[in-house]
């Protein structure tokens, strides 16, 4: 039986906002997946179902789940606040998918569910500001390069849109909000309305009318939207307002109307449109904003954006990039071949600012202006064959891989710390772990090369992350060897495991247990020619505990075979960022291992009253 993926957007949060859709979805799926808080704020439209939540930056480990759940058959809602596919779970899912080969004729069926974005609830609140163009940016840059996002929220102040800020500061990010106000006050009055709104439609709203210069004397966080005008953007009676542009045509005091409609579409009544008029668009010799707060005369057939500060001039049908300001000269006046359409000039002065981002090039004409000198511009088919190289801003690769010298062994030669050191270079990094491993970062476009480098020098490498971790004691120095096959055999088998949340197997080679084992998720003692068996660990808090002895004297040809099939259990039944402590005390039973209650430790108060 196909299981099904439920995207569902439930809006702001207030039930009165949730679509009937979105109600239904809810009500009839078997496994709710989400984020803790929204989880609480939908517990009311519950009904018995599998509850799966996790925290913040979880969003992987939900959509991989949701998945695993949809293939075993179940109906499986994935909840997003505002809508799905904005800022939300739909287009992670659907990359989850992908990667496992999804198609929708044969895999688990998708249904996206719409709910009311931010930009929407939020401007609800303010009165009408997003009533013309407008935008989303979000300022988290733990997914997207800093540098990419301050170019959009430049982009998007130069073209005077309405700007609706997700995600502007958290507990840690505090810069890109400062920086952003920066950037648009070179373009933006220091007086454009701005609004906050922060938790729209829930229990703590706030709404706050401010301005572009103040917005930073006001609380900002992580559940504030902020919406900043454009040009044309008012305040009247508490309200932000962004008119459409209908005063230009219509008489808005009056029922009487100067144009009659059959006038009003006409080229007079409306120059600055894109209309060809005896050669030439009409309304190129309007003016233009600059950028700057001014006005530019664009001059006549002057191909110019916006105050971009990059023109192009169109001679004998070749496409000449021109450098400079916003000024116009009489250099950058066009002569333009008859075949050439106001929408081509258009492409060919937005081809510097979109396509030299690395992106293909739609217009070969624009392409040979950019390309290198002798470098095809397309091939045999008309595709493009050179690509600009990317800009400052582009995503670094960086490789992390835990290295170690051995299972057993815990000494690193001068040679190995060396190549290390060469591998690191002057931007990569190292980190020691409590678990007999260095961490290593380095920006590579070849991670295995990397990794056979280190393989070649001795190394063991390994994932890290939400993965196994099998570690040892070094065995006496190897004089007590008879346990090391087989911590040797379960890192072959396991170690990097792809896990619900990072697993640790230690392994002790003799009774006295010096390395702790028993203090790991999953700890085995070798003892008297057989191994002992510990689950579940809690190695932090106020209620931190031992493992379990579930099990002694386990015969040594089973201990492989028998971790094999714990961890696979909690690889297929463990939710999400779910502990394997958490994993055990919730199903109880693991490979007949039953789980018991640890009694609460209970502290009395000590003598000197500390």
């Amino acid at each position: 039986m196909k299981g099904k993926l439920l995207l569902i957007g439930f809006g702001p949060g207030s039930f009165e906002h949730i679509t009937h859709r979105a109600r239904q979805a809810i009500e009839e799926s078997d496994v709710i997946i989400g984020y803790n808080t929204y989880v609480d704020l939908i517990r009311p439209l519950l009904t018995g179902q599998e509850i799966v939540r996790t925290g913040m930056t979880e969003e992987v480990s939900r959509a991989v789940e949701a998945v695993k759940q949809a293939e075993l058959g179940k109906k499986v809602a994935v909840i997003s606040s505002g809508d799905a596919g904005v800022y939300g779970m739909a287009g992670l899912v659907y990359e989850v998918l992908i990667e496992k080969g999804w198609t929708a004729a044969e895999g688990v069926e998708v249904e996206t569910i719409p709910g009311i974005s931010a930009i929407n609830s939020c401007a609800s609140l303010l009165g009408a500001p997003v009533m013309h163009d407008a935008c989303t940016i979000s300022l988290s840059d733990h997914l997207t390069p800093w540098s990419t996002i301050i170019g959009r929220v430049e982009a998007a102040a130069r073209a005077d849109f309405v700007i609706a800020l997700y995600n502007p500061r958290s507990g840690r990010r505090t810069r890109q909000i400062v920086e952003t106000q920066r950037m648009l006050l070179r373009y933006r009055s220091p007086q454009t309305p701005v609004g906050l709104v922060k938790s729209a439609y829930r229990e703590r709203q706030e709404v706050v009318l401010t301005t572009l210069a103040e917005m930073l004397e006001h609380e900002i966080g992580m559940l504030t939207t902020v919406i900043i005008g454009n040009s044309a953007t008012f305040v009247y009676d508490g309200l932000m307002i962004t008119p459409r542009g209908y005063q230009r045509k219509y008489t808005l005091h009056s029922a009487e109307q100067s144009l009659k409609p059959h006038e009003r579409l006409r080229k007079e009544a409306e120059p600055w449109a894109l209309e060809q008029d005896e050669g030439q668009p009409a309304g190129w010799g309007e003016a233009w904003p600059t950028g700057r707060g001014e006005m530019q005369p664009a001059g006549k057939g002057a191909a110019h954006l916006m105050g971009c500060g990059d023109a192009y001039r169109i001679r004998q049908g070749e496409a000449q990039l021109l450098e400079g300001d916003d000024t116009h000269s009489a250099e950058r006046s066009a002569t333009r071949p008859a075949s050439t359409s106001p929408l081509e000039l258009a492409e060919e002065a937005l081809f510097k600012l979109v396509y030299s981002r690395g992106q293909p090039a739609p217009n070969l004409l624009a392409a040979e202006a950019l390309a290198p000198a002798g470098r095809p511009v397309a091939d045999a088919s008309g595709r493009p064959a050179w690509t600009p190289p990317m800009q400052a801003g582009a995503q670094e690769l960086i490789f992390e891989v835990a290295v170690s010298p051995g299972v057993a062994n815990k000494k690193m030669s001068p040679a190995q710390l060396l190549t290390l050191a060469q591998i690191a270079g002057e931007q990569g990094e190292l980190e020691y772990t409590p678990h007999h491993y260095m961490i290593l970062r380095v920006p590579t476009g070849d991670p295995s090369g990397v990794t056979e480098r280190l393989v070649a020098e001795g190394f063991r490498v390994q994932a890290v992350g939400d993965v196994v971790t099998v570690k040892a004691c070094d065995f006496c120095n190897g004089e007590k060897t008879e346990a090391i096959p087989y911590a040797e055999e379960l890192h072959r088998k396991l170690a990097g495991a792809k896990m619900p949340k990072e697993l640790h197997i230690a392994v002790n080679g003799c009774g006295m247990a010096c390395y702790r084992a028993s203090h790991e998720d999953i700890g085995i003692i070798y003892r008297k020619g057989k191994f002992d068996l510990f689950l579940g660990a809690k190695t932090t808090g106020s209620n931190a505990h031992t493992a379990q002895r579930v099990a002694e004297g386990i015969e040594p040809e089973r201990i492989v075979e028998t971790i094999e099939s714990i961890v696979r259990q909690y690889r297929e039944r463990g939710h999400p960022n779910e502990r394997f402590f958490k994993f055990f005390k919730r199903v109880k039973n693991v490979e007949g291992f039953e789980h018991k209650e640890v009694p609460v430790a209970v502290a009395d108060a000590a003598v000197c009253g500390d």
